[in-house]
């Protein structure tokens, strides 16, 4: 046969696609493979397809080469060649010999895996989606993974004891502001436990039937409950507590109560534990022993002596649903009230919802027949009024009111319930400076002994006074005088207490407002130099011209102190005489609304504002002594405010708890707004209603209030240094509600410039012995000077030009300068001296003043022919 046409030689692996390869292995521009790769005498260093002629290469690249070296070195077992299929040669190996597919099946193991996914063999999508087998053993193995962590827990946790957790109850430790223990107080010494034979079914019964009826059938655990703690605490919400008795009882002996998802499982865990572990007798018993009822009592022997001076068995089912109604929340529920705590658990609508759940859990128990008709009719005869509140150990005098004021201010800047307060372990930094608040104290008990005498007279009787000292640029609580002290059973803290009208301090917030933002018929700011008609029995405008209504459709009319014909007045002037009917006109032009702003920029709380009618003005508002001292200090430090507060630093056991920094300082006025109204109130002290301040001997500014029926009386007074407000008032001590103080002390009235401003001046004295004066800040003149606002326009006079310091004549035509050599009676101050024109003709002032004057006369000693008037049908106070 000829060369040409003799048959090339087969190619000894690589099958097809390797002959394929070969067909086209010069055109590939592959390499051949080397020399002796397979052994073959036609293989040689320099000979390939193109030189020998045209033979194919028996190697279709690199892929075949190593393949070829395998098998030469032992890598690969041939087997016989398959017959051809189709008139073809099998590749050698068969399927899985060196030709088709020979490199990937090497590659692929025949050990199966443990988790066959993506499955093997399968393509496309069936290859991800998982097997039965699969799915199975997951769900098995998941819930049995569960069955192992519920079986770990429940062996780890062990039956809580209510005898471990009144064990661990602790004192919380206040400190003053030096870092000196002031007290230590908590719950560890009024706790006690009892036996579940020694609490009256009816108490038993009565928590049943309020909290868990089905207690003695369920197994302790709400699952639905649980889900929906877990629920709100992923969302950053209220965990809602435990629906069951049983766990109720878990949580209470969890004293930290921090909220935590493991917490939750571990109470679920011992819950469920209590539940197979004691009987239902011994979990009511520990919920009753370890359950907190308020003032200070855990557990229910604690809670009757508390309550009603008696032992636990010997309470009566009427009492037993009233405690029973204390656990839904004792900050709310005890009618004694809780105001240090919260503004609205006062102990009107404590009362109220007290007696409301009473009701509602007799009404229970007599549903589930656990009373009979007999003694449910018995028990729903009359609400069981509870004994009043008693004082703790250490907390008698001031104590007890520092304590709860910073006890207030920790559960309101916190996390810490009330319930984990006064489980203890608190260590409370407080402001308050023990020498101040000896002195608030001491300068009050002097003026009561001198003023007072309750058992000769009867109008001195429940005469009360509150008090708060506050630092300007800082807001720190120094001092407070909050009552007669626990011990004497007055526990309101009148410091930290809203329900007394603060009367005509409140005429500097509207004189504020009017030289911030100026009013309808001004362009700009309004000067205090300003003159408004203070007359007595006025109409009041409205800004379009028409007069105020009354709900009959009559106009409203305002009314001094007194009928003084004081004629058109400066705005500074109405303040050192502390006349209303200016005030209540400038309110209207100014808008209440602009009032009230100012008035919540410097401090007050949204809460005390009275309605927005003319009477506004003159200080229907009824916020608390230390908001008043802390809303004044504004004024001190040049419009700059700071929050008021008393807790520098708060720690649990040593650590650290957050949110107590110092509240941040804003620029709530104009400066020099602030520094205008102080420069008005100092002459108040120097010339008006606040004249006994003078008895301070350093610069200071202030304002006198009395209102409607001389129920109340004021004096808010401030230096560089401190802020100080002081309210005396009389109550009723059935009713809470305010009595007038008409003839207290042997005097006709009661005004904020007497007995108030004497208390004020004895504790600042005391207060800042040794300190400096450094004046006030200078006030710029401010604003745009309107005369006789409201009255017809005189007739211009060329020869003679207003000037700033303007007569307070009722006479239309200002004099041009001051008077250069004041007579006593004048009001001398920044903006120059002023004559006191209009008293004349003699007849009294204004507000906050007592006596007839002579007819030159015009400071405080001015004539009362009425008492405080009346504040029309807005019951506006009087000065």
């Amino acid at each position: 046969m000829s060369e040409h046409r003799r048959k090339p030689p087969q190619p000894q692996g690589g099958g097809r696609a390797a002959a394929r390869r070969g067909q086209s292995g010069s055109a590939s521009g592959r390499r051949a493979a080397p020399r002796g790769a397979t052994g073959s005498p036609s293989d040689s260093y320099g000979s390939d397809s193109y030189s020998s002629g045209g033979e194919e290469r028996p190697y279709g690249g690199r892929a075949e080469a190593r393949r070829a070296a395998q098998r030469s070195t032992g890598g690969g077992r041939r087997r016989a060649a398959e017959p051809a299929r189709g008139g073809r040669r099998a590749a050698p190996g068969g399927s899985a010999g060196p030709g088709r597919g020979r490199g990937r099946a090497a590659a692929v193991s025949d050990k199966k895996r443990l988790i066959d996914y993506p499955r093997a063999g399968k393509y496309g999508w069936q290859r991800w989606l998982p097997s039965w087998k699969l799915v199975s053993g997951l769900c098995i193995g998941f819930f049995g993974s569960l069955v192992a962590v519920a079986g770990i827990g429940y062996a780890m946790v062990g039956v809580p004891n209510e005898e471990n957790a009144a064990a661990l109850s602790q004192n919380n430790v206040y400190y003053w502001a030096d870092g000196s223990q002031m007290v230590a107080a908590g719950s560890g010494q009024n706790r006690q436990n009892v036996t579940i034979e020694r609490i009256p079914k009816a108490m038993q019964w009565a928590v049943i039937s309020a909290e868990n009826k089905s207690f003695y059938q369920d197994s302790g655990v709400d699952p639905m409950g649980i889900a929906r703690a877990l629920a709100n605490m992923a969302r950053g919400g209220d965990t809602q507590g435990g629906s069951t008795i049983t766990q109720q009882f878990v949580k209470n002996t969890y004293l930290s109560q921090e909220q935590t998802i493991t917490r939750k499982f571990k109470e679920m865990f011992i819950s469920i534990k209590v539940g197979t572990k004691l009987s239902k007798p011994e979990i009511l018993q520990g919920y009753l022993n370890t359950s907190y009822y308020g003032r200070g009592a855990y557990g229910i022997q604690a809670a009757a002596q508390a309550y009603y001076g008696k032992e636990a068995k010997d309470l009566k089912p009427s009492e037993c649903a009233f405690l029973a109604a204390l656990l839904k929340g004792p900050t709310y529920y005890d009618p004694a009230g809780n105001e240090s705590i919260d503004e609205s658990a006062n102990a009107d609508a404590n009362r109220k919802r007290s007696e409301t759940r009473w009701r509602w859990i007799l009404e229970q128990m007599h549903n589930d027949k656990r009373i009979t008709d007999a003694e449910y009719q018995e028990a729903i005869k009359k609400y069981p009024m509870p004994q009043g509140r008693k004082a703790t150990k250490g907390m008698s005098g001031q104590i007890g009111y520092l304590a709860d004021t910073a006890k207030k201010y920790v559960l309101n800047h916190s996390n810490i319930t009330e319930k984990q307060f006064d489980q203890g372990g608190y260590q409370i930094r407080t402001t308050f400076e023990k020498a101040k608040v000896e002195a608030l104290a001491k300068a009050v008990k002097k003026v009561e002994k001198e003023k007072l005498n309750p058992e000769k007279r009867e109008l001195d009787k429940h005469v009360q006074f509150g008090a708060a000292s506050v630092k300007p640029k800082d807001g720190a609580i120094v001092a407070l005088y909050g009552g007669a002290g626990y011990e004497n059973g007055h526990f309101n803290n009148n410091a930290d207490t809203s329900g007394v009208p603060v009367g005509s301090t409140w005429k500097p917030f509207v004189l504020a407002a009017a030289m911030e933002h100026g009013t309808y018929r001004s362009d700009g700011p309004l000067s205090p130099l300003s003159k408004y008609n203070g007359n007595d029995h006025l109409k009041v405008r409205n800004n379009d011209g028409s007069y105020v209504l009354k709900k009959d459709n009559t106009p409203f009319f305002q009314e001094n102190e007194s009928d003084h014909p004081w004629g058109y007045i400066t705005l500074r002037k109405a303040m050192e005489q502390s006349v209303n009917t200016p005030f209540v006109q400038l309110g209207m032009d100014v808008g209440m609304r602009n009032v009230r702003d100012v008035a919540e920029k410097s401090g007050i709380l949204d809460a005390s504002f009275a309605t927005l009618n003319p009477s506004f003005a003159l200080g229907t508002s009824t916020p608390s002594a230390i908001r008043m001292a802390d809303a004044y200090a504004t004024f001190a430090a040049a419009g700059k405010q700071a929050s008021p507060y008393s807790v520098t630093s708060v720690k649990f056991n040593g650590q650290e708890v957050e949110g107590f920094d110092k509240p941040r300082i804003t620029q709530a006025m104009p400066e020099n707004v602030a520094n205008n109204v102080t420069d008005v109130l100092e002459n108040v002290i120097q010339n008006g209603t606040g004249k006994n301040a003078l008895a301070l001997g350093r610069t200071a500014a202030g304002k006198t209030g009395t209102t409607d029926e001389n129920k109340s009386a004021w004096f808010v007074g401030y230096t560089q240094q401190l802020s100080t407000s002081v309210a005396m008032f009389r109550e009723d001590p059935k009713s809470a509600k305010l009595l007038s103080m008409n003839g207290t002390a042997g005097e006709e009235s009661i005004h904020g410039g007497d007995t108030p401003t004497q208390v004020w001046t004895e504790y600042m004295k005391a207060a800042l012995k040794g300190e400096p004066d450094p004046g006030f800040p200078e006030a710029e003149r401010i604003g745009e000077i309107q005369h006789e606002v409201g009255a017809p326009s005189p007739t211009p006079t060329p020869s003679v030009e207003p000037s700033e310091t303007a007569t307070e004549s009722p006479s239309a035509t200002p004099s041009e300068s001051p008077t250069p050599s004041p007579s006593p009676s004048d009001t001398c101050g920044f903006f120059g001296c002023e004559n006191d024109g209009g008293t004349e003709n003699g007849g009294g002032t204004g507000g906050d003043v007592t006596p007839s004057p002579s007819p030159s006369d015009t400071s405080e000693n001015g004539g009362n022919t009425r008492g405080n008037g009346n504040g029309g049908i807005f019951g506006g106070p009087a000065g």
